[in-house]
């Protein structure tokens, strides 16, 4: 009954955060990268290219539903069934609220926020939010075709995405693009569009990167007590990870000791240090920062070349 309450709870709050982290990304493209005409973001940069070019009669929410429900299907067979969960919920999540997004926002709320600020500060503000919501909805395990790569060749999430949008930014020079008002936007403008692109997929990449490398920073925790079984089982039992007891001696006291070893996210440090504390108040506790923590249930060696 409690792995199961526990394991209630953390799906609630991974898939909380998927939705915030959606929302987040939508919110950062209706406001101010799509009043702007600005081409980016990998699969929806893709869907603005084609509303653009349709003057709004396919919305960058059908393209984005059509391409995502292929790369599903490969994602079902790389990552797991865990992922093609989250992905489905991510990908409908997405696609819904990018085309209704268009047409309940206010405009007069993108135009004080967006238009009126000019483009360079949309393409910063909305770069930023993206950048944001994508870095949250991967940490839960939400949809991106980078982890695909990113699970057998060491790139990093932020960089295969600046290279899928360079291609894909490049690429809206050869595609007609007709603005707000039904007029064919000037090859001039093109090449400026192209411009801000690559500086938002800068921005983009450049905030995803530093969201992942904090949300996955790990501890290790030492621990000494005479209650060590008891603090060992809880971390195990009730907190789900791996614990390694160790045998010590106190030198001082020139008696044994036991000393409780355990590697978590810096995320979860409160949670077991609350733990620790209600079994024993008196422990003692040292808290170090680690990289490079690979095994079950963090990061995976990638492997580049034939084997």
């Amino acid at each position: 009954m409690a792995l199961l309450k526990h394991s209630f709870w953390v799906g609630l709050k991974e898939y909380s955060l998927i939705t915030l982290g959606v929302l987040m990304y939508v919110t950062g493209w209706i406001i101010f990268l799509i009043p702007n005409n600005m081409v980016g973001g990998g699969v929806t940069g893709l869907g603005s290219i084609v509303q653009y070019a349709t003057g709004g009669a396919v919305k960058i929410g059908y393209t984005y539903f059509v391409v995502n429900a292929g790369l599903l299907v490969a994602a079902l067979f790389t990552l797991g069934r865990s992922f093609g969960a989250k992905s489905v919920y991510a990908i409908l999540l997405t696609s819904v609220a990018l085309n209704v997004g268009q047409d309940i926002f206010p405009q007069e709320i993108i135009q004080l926020l967006a238009l009126d600020n000019g483009k360079l500060m949309c393409t910063i503000s909305g770069g930023i939010m993206v950048g944001v919501g994508i870095g949250m909805s991967i940490s839960q395990g939400g949809s991106t075709i980078a982890l695909i790569v990113n699970k057998y060749r060491n790139v990093s999430p932020g960089r295969m995405i600046l290279i899928m949008d360079a291609v894909i930014i490049l690429s809206s020079l050869f595609v007609p693009s007709f603005m707000a008002d039904g007029s064919r936007m000037p090859w001039p403008d093109k090449i400026t569009t192209v411009v801000y692109g690559f500086i938002l997929i800068t921005i983009v990449s450049t905030v995803l990167d530093l969201y992942l490398s904090g949300s996955r920073q790990s501890v290790q925790i030492f621990i000494l007590s005479p209650k060590h079984a008891e603090i060992a089982d809880a971390i195990t039992n009730n907190l789900h990870r791996g614990v390694t007891v160790l045998n010590g001696k106190g030198w001082y006291t020139k008696q044994d000791t036991e000393v409780v070893m355990v590697i978590t996210r810096k995320t979860d440090l409160n949670v077991f240090l609350k733990y620790i504390n209600a079994i024993d108040p008196n422990a003692f506790i040292s808290v170090s920062s680690v990289t490079g923590v690979y095994g079950k249930g963090f990061e995976t060696f990638k492997v580049n070349g034939k084997k």
